[in-house]
């Protein structure tokens, strides 16, 4: 199963600060901010969601294809992902404006400040999901991912009126998106992302309980950092998957992107849900290792032991025929 992967192409700067963002704050100031945080470490890494993810299923094999807008600094980026098995033909490039830049500062207890630069990713409106299915001919999926809020939802009503599934994704474009486009988004989706906090800013959002989600989706997948991952229906309810546990987290960025792009493969591996998941965490913990979110190296042996270690051995047989061609 082919999927197309919307949203985000991006450059990330990462910084980090050596103290607690929480030290800084005065409650009786909140309201009239003025911070200027020290950093003692820039990386710039390539990044972006729907990159993340694509490049992700790249490496599992699986040929995404990426569907976004990037800048007139694209070549490189576009060399990089085509390398790692991404279909790039369908990424849109501006003639004038720089690809999108993510600037993201963590501190000692992996808190991050963040600020998001659209740039070229405003011209993603203007990428037409017909088009992209016509010439890769048997897409499977759409994921929507945090992209321009009109590209959102042109893709999500492309996606429905082909009949493709969806898998609605909107993480941090929740607080741009108002009311009625959250709603659009979300019902009818076959699979539904969120954090935890986009679980709660996503009903408070849209005005619908958990239930009265579940009613419009397949399948939520909420993620919960080191707690690991809560699977939910509304037939069968509430399936907790606990995360790939590990002593050397370096950083968080781009971590619940490679649980998308683990959850996706073994989605397209016919796995149950479960086993998707497992395999998405285990991707995770990869990616919470490294700096940047395209910067880890992918070892089946790897990712095998980390599952076996969490899971138990039979996780690990059934996913591992999967992994055979991940060297």
């Amino acid at each position: 199963m082919r999927m197309a992967i919307t949203g985000s192409i991006a450059t990330d700067h990462l910084m980090v600060f050596p103290g607690r963002f929480a030290e800084q704050f005065l409650t009786t100031q909140i309201e009239h901010v003025s911070l200027s945080f020290l950093a003692d470490r820039l990386d710039v890494r390539k990044g972006g969601v729907a990159a993340n993810i694509s490049f992700g299923l790249g490496l599992l094999g699986l040929r995404p294809v990426l569907v976004g807008a990037a800048g007139v600094d694209f070549a490189e980026y576009d060399g990089w992902l085509r390398g790692a098995g991404v279909d790039t033909a369908s990424v849109r490039v501006s003639e004038t404006l720089h690809t999108a830049r993510f600037v993201c500062t963590t501190d000692i207890e992996q808190n991050q400040i963040a600020t998001f630069y659209a740039g070229a990713m405003t011209e993603a409106r203007h990428l037409d999901l017909h088009q992209v299915a016509r010439r890769t001919a048997m897409l499977g999926l759409v994921l929507i991912g945090a992209d321009d809020p009109e590209a959102m939802l042109r893709h999500t009503a492309a996606a429905h009126a082909m009949g493709l599934p969806v898998a609605a994704d909107p993480a941090q474009q929740l607080a741009r998106l108002d009311a009625a486009q959250t709603r659009t988004l979300v019902d009818g989706a076959q699979l539904l992302f969120t954090n935890a906090y986009e679980a709660a800013l996503l009903q408070e959002r849209t005005g619908w309980s958990e239930q009265d989600v579940l009613a419009r989706v397949g399948t939520w997948i909420v993620t919960h950092g080191a707690d690991g991952v809560s699977i939910t229906t509304r037939a069968a309810g509430r399936r907790d998957i606990p995360a790939v546990t590990t002593d050397a987290a370096a950083d968080p960025t781009g971590v619940g992107d490679a649980f998308r792009a683990g959850f996706l493969a073994g989605r397209a591996w016919h796995l149950p849900d479960e086993r998707a998941a497992q395999l998405g965490c285990a991707l995770a913990t990869v990616v919470l290792e490294s700096v940047g979110t395209q910067e880890y190296k992918l070892l089946a042996a790897d990712l095998l032991a980390r599952i076996d270690r969490a899971y138990g051995s039979t996780a690990a047989h059934e996913i591992e025929p999967h992994l055979a061609g991940v060297s």
